[in-house]
């Protein structure tokens, strides 16, 4: 395998420091090296926090995301300094879980993409956020996010 798909990486290899919002965050990206397989890539983020829009407090969820790369894959080290740019980022629920899906179908361009936003109880009720970009193709495994419902996850 050729190294030159990692020619022009922004942060693997270099200290990197968050960025300041999800806006500022540089999305990295690498070649696919087996573009001819179907295959399901997972992420979990189980600290993953960000702020609540109104009162500034600080909400705590598990992410799981799963995609079929394109021609694409997402470099790690800048999707979790992605992740982590979210921690002083006041937004909903729903707008940060379908905002990083949403983001990475744009820079990644997969075949096919799944985020579960797991959230923690604020005020006595867990919020869940789905967001998928249609019906996974039937001949590829895709594993259950295996995150339990809300029973004191942890």
């Amino acid at each position: 395998m050729t190294t030159d798909i990692y020619r022009g990486l922004s942060q693997l290899g270099k200290h990197s420091t968050p960025p300041a919002s999800p806006r500022d965050a540089i999305l990295d990206k690498v070649a696919n090296p087996r573009p001819e397989n179907d295959y399901v890539v997972r992420f979990a983020c189980p600290e993953f926090t960000s702020l609540c829009p109104v009162t500034g407090q600080p909400d705590f969820a598990h992410i799981v995301i799963d995609y079929i790369p394109d021609g694409l894959l997402v470099e790690s080290k800048s999707l979790k300094l992605y992740l982590q740019s979210f921690r002083n980022h006041a937004a909903f629920h729903e707008d940060c879980t379908v905002g990083i899906g949403a983001r990475l179908v744009t820079e990644l361009e997969p075949k096919w993409l799944r985020i579960g936003g797991y959230w923690y109880p604020r005020g006595g009720i867990p919020i869940d956020v789905f967001y998928q970009t249609g019906t996974a193709p039937e001949n590829i495994w895709i594993p259950d996010q295996g995150v339990a419902p809300y029973r004191g996850r942890g």
